[in-house]
């Protein structure tokens, strides 16, 4: 079946919002459009309930009704057929038992997946997972495959070591205790620090299997959704694969604070691994928020209401709270076998309150402490203790795992114990069941219970308490819930929600859930009932395909602004054609060593502004060439350039431009001589003040500018920070300065206004022309750098498309510095072409009278001979021999970007080697 393109639908609205309200009120009307499903009537071979699903082979395989899509429905979707939905998980929704060299007995999993995904109508679905069968043989592979084919399902093969060691080691091992807040025990991290390596080993190569499935079954236009822990590596590994692919990763755990996700030695791969998707999905707003928040501390990636953003590639992040399909349950309820049930229970009970209990027996679902919990309200209320009984359903998990072992013969412990205190001859306060129910007796059972208990220590989500009331329409039974459930997040509105390591507390919440008026439970349960009737998994599904196919649309209006990737063949042809080039470099984050945010020593590093190791071979080179000139522009200050770049021919511009000189020479200077500089002391105490009360945040003290710097200091409390610094400095020292305050990604400049590298590049192009007598016109220009958005102007000055729409304007000569002072003489005015962008928007900018005076003193002299224009008079360019590449940051006014100041160095060393010695 050949794939669809379903990025958009006609007539697609303009914001974001309104196309995802469009797109719900097709889904809407879609399913007005379809058959009334008939009820079941259970009699259908192969159903069957584990744990709490309710299951259906032909379901799984997709022999619905409703999947002959009419003409009708079709025209209702806008769309010309079903869109294909790649569901990636561990498990397939079957399990494999082998009976024959070509035979296979296939059995309906556990998991609360396949039932999320069981009413998912509206897309061709398709499985991809693990069968839960080793099957080395090829024989057996292609009769396994020819079996599940039928279901819709396409097997991953994995060997028994494979399993071993990426299944139950470090999935179930590492990343499940991890993201329940489990940790290690203390007598096996030793043991598992040595293990570790090679589980994570076997899990990349697994996720790599997965990957490799999906690519061999990927069509153009699919959707591909990976879900859990299992697969975090597997975002990666597709989008490498093809980036075009429209990926989401959902997790249906908790996700952990990013203090504890931090202790993971493979933390940062597996968060980049995940922030290759293009949507990624979690239960909670609690579980993204900890997501952004790991990503922004442990990566240092920039946080953003949407998502995670970095370098311009943003990954969207967004809460979608999984839910159950409610019909399923209250359409049982009217069955015979159901009823039956019902009636059985209800005599069984008769004059007693029922309480239930239906969870896995794990650590995390705090069986223990509901059980003494109800221990404690017995001793408490005498009265109540042949009134009420427990019923606990204990399905088993994992049992030769000792951890589980010891679980099951403590909650046996303690239930043995209560019943023998409480219990008499003929009644036990306690009914513990190890086993599961099938489906139906499940369902009477949630309709006939008074108080359903839940108290999970960490849940992802817990659909019993969805499932109990959607069973409740009669009873109005009551809900006690976990705080730490993710369905606290949607019921805690209409349940009670306690603290399930304070038994004490819910002790008493037993007492007022078995003595609440008929009122209040009826006002609880309504407010549930209405939310698991709204929010399905067939919502849940739907509304997140849909974000994703609009997350893809969001990202093709982003990917505009971004530009691409330098040709590094075609700049360097053109430089080595070219008589006459100029190549204009930044510094910071251009020329040195690239410095990770969060490495050991990094700020260290950083403070010290030294030259990338790499580039000195290869810049000398470029410079002694006749034919190039090379000039460093940068906000750094004079100190600094002539640190770093004095052995070099080459011109070095400080301060975005104020200060310049060839390193031959002196620093020559535009400032004017009465510029008021009165501010500096006062920004300067502001800048301390916060320097002192924010950790590992620093400022500089620049000649024209200072620099709070806070990129290494805690990310939230860095961004809250530099928003207080702001608020004081515009109450106070510059309220009425004529300054510019710039924020960079995460620093604050405060410099004297008009300052900025493309104001100086004209004025810095004229002096060098001046200086070197150039006759021959300048006809290659390469500007490559990682400047602030302000600073960008410099990429418009060389458009070459733009004519010069003004006459030129005198220039004032350059004077020489001997030291570190303002020059005497005439000042520079901080202009550029005017037809250029930059020049067109600053015409739109309106200045204030006290910016418009500061601006006068830059004005040149009249006297002056030589045109302001004399630079840009010497441009010959054509519009594919200039290159202006941004560094690291994607979203830019740049034509072409370079990832890393590494990719900076190999653009230089390729044109050193095309570059010529000097005569």
């Amino acid at each position: 079946m050949p794939g669809n393109n379903f990025n958009c639908v006609p007539l697609t609205p303009r914001s974001r919002l309104e196309r995802l309200l469009r797109e719900r009120e097709l889904r809407k009307s879609f399913k007005l459009v379809q058959p009334t499903e008939e009820a079941r009537d259970g009699s259908k071979e192969g159903e069957q309930f584990y744990g709490d699903s309710y299951i259906s082979e032909n379901e799984i395989s997709g022999n619905h009704k409703e999947e002959e899509v009419t003409e009708t429905n079709a025209d209702a979707r806008g769309f010309t057929g079903k869109q294909r939905l790649l569901v990636v998980a561990n498990r397939l929704p079957v399990s494999a038992v082998r009976e024959g060299v070509e035979s296979y007995r296939l059995d309906i999993s556990v998991g609360g997946l396949v039932s999320a995904l069981l009413g998912v109508k509206e897309f061709d679905t398709r499985w991809i997972g693990w069968a839960g069968v080793n099957v080395p043989d090829d024989v057996g592979q292609r009769a396994l495959t020819k079996a599940l084919a039928e279901m819709r399902c396409i097997p991953v093969f994995l060997d028994e070591e494979i399993v071993n060691q990426y299944y139950n080691g470090y999935c179930n091992n590492i990343l499940w205790p991890l993201f329940h807040y489990l940790g290690l025990p203390q007598e096996d991290r030793l043991a598992t620090t040595r293990t570790f390596q090679s589980q994570f080993d076997a899990y990349k190569k697994a996720n790599q299997m997965f990957a490799d499935v999906v690519n061999k079954h990927y069509e153009e236009g699919d959707v591909v959704w990976c879900h859990d822990y299992h697969l975090m590596f597997l975002p990666k590994c597709l989008k490498q694969y093809n980036d075009k692919m429209k990926v989401g990763w959902f997790l249906h755990t908790p996700f952990p604070s990013s203090e504890i996700h931090r202790t993971l030695p493979s933390r940062s791969e597996l968060l980049r691994s995940v922030l290759a998707a293009d949507l990624v999905g979690f239960h909670t707003y609690d579980y993204a928020r900890h997501f952004v928040s790991a990503c922004t501390r442990i990566l240092g990636l920039e946080g953003t209401p949407e998502g995670v953003e970095d370098h311009g590639k943003l990954t969207r992040v967004a809460a979608f709270p999984i839910g159950i399909d409610s019909d399923r349950f209250t359409q049982a309820l009217e069955l015979p076998e159901v009823q039956e049930h019902m009636k059985e229970l209800k005599e069984r009970f008769a004059g007693r309150k029922v309480m239930l209990g239906v969870d896995r027996l794990d650590m995390i679902k705090g069986i223990p402490q509901k059980i003494l919990a109800f221990e404690k309200f017995l001793e408490e209320n005498s009265h109540w203790r042949d009134k009420v009984v427990l019923l606990q359903i204990a399905v088993p998990t994992r049992k030769d795992v000792p951890e589980y072992q010891k679980l099951t013969s403590q909650v046996h412990e303690i239930v043995g114990r209560i019943n023998g205190r409480f219990g008499t001859l003929t009644a036990v306060p306690i009914h513990h069941l190890d086993r599961s129910l099938d489906f139906h007796e499940l369902c009477a059972l949630y309709a006939v219970t008074d108080v359903a208990l839940v108290t999970s220590l960490r849940d992802g989500m817990n659909l019993v308490s969805y499932e109990f009331v959607a069973c409740q329409a009669s009873k109005k039974g009551v809900l006690i819930l976990s705080e730490f459930a993710g369905a606290a997040q949607s019921l805690g509105a209409g349940a009670i929600l306690v603290n399930p390591w304070n038994i004490t507390e819910i002790a008493a919440s037993i007492g007022y859930a078995l003595e609440m008026s008929a009122d209040e439970r009826e006002k609880r349960h309504q407010f549930n009932f209405k939310h698991v009737k709204t929010h399905t998994s067939q919502e849940w599904a739907a509304t997140f395909v849909s974000e994703l196919n609009d997350t893809i649309v969001e990202a093709q209006l982003r990917t505009r602004q971004v530009p691409p990737l330098l040709p590094n063949k075609v700049a360097v042809d053109c430089y080595s054609k070219s008589n006459n080039r100029l190549i204009i470099l930044g510094f910071n984050a251009t020329l040195n060593e690239p410095v990770d945010a969060l490495g050991r020593a990094g700020q260290i590093r950083e403070l010290e502004h030294k030259l990338h190791s790499n580039t000195k071979e290869p810049l000398k080179k470029l410079s002694d060439d006749p034919k190039t000139t090379i000039v460093v522009l940068s906000g750094s200050g004079r100190a600094v350039l002539d640190k770093n770049f004095s052995e070099f021919n080459m011109w070095l511009a400080a301060e975005n431009g104020i200060f310049l000189r060839h390193t031959s020479s002196e620093w020559m200077t535009t400032m004017p001589e009465n510029l008021n500089m009165d501010w500096v002391d006062s920004v300067k105490h502001v800048f301390e003040y916060f320097t002192e009360r924010t950790p590992r945040s620093h400022f500089e003290l620049r000649e024209m500018s200072i620099v709070w710097n806070y990129k290494y200091a805690d990310v939230e409390f860095g961004r809250i920070q530099a928003r207080d610094l702001l608020q004081h400095l515009w109450a106070g020292p510059i309220s009425n300065a004529s300054l510019d305050v710039v924020q960079g990604g995460r620093s604050v400049e405060v410099r004297t206004i008009g300052v900025s590298k493309g104001a100086a590049i004209d004025r810095i192009l004229g002096e060098i022309v001046h200086k070197k007598g150039m006759k021959t016109p300048i006809d290659y220009v390469l500007c490559v750098g990682h400047f602030l958005a302000k600073d960008e102007d410099v990429y418009q000055f060389f458009e070459p498309e733009l004519p010069s729409e003004s006459p030129p304007v005198p220039r004032a000569m350059l004077s020489k510095s001997n030291s570190y002072r303002p020059s005497s003489l005439s000042k520079l005015p901080a202009t550029t072409k005017t037809s250029s962008k930059a020049a067109q928007y600053k015409k739109q900018r309106s200045l204030s009278n006290i910016e418009k005076r500061e601006l006068d003193q830059w004005r040149p002299m009249c006297g002056d001979k030589i045109a302001l224009h004399e630079g840009s008079s010497v441009l010959d360019l054509k519009g594919d021999n200039y290159f202006s590449c941004v560094v690291g940051r994607k979203r830019s006014s740049a034509r072409y970007l370079l990832k890393t100041s590494d990719d900076v160095v190999n653009l230089l060393r390729d044109l050193a080697e095309h570059s010529s010695s000097p005569t």
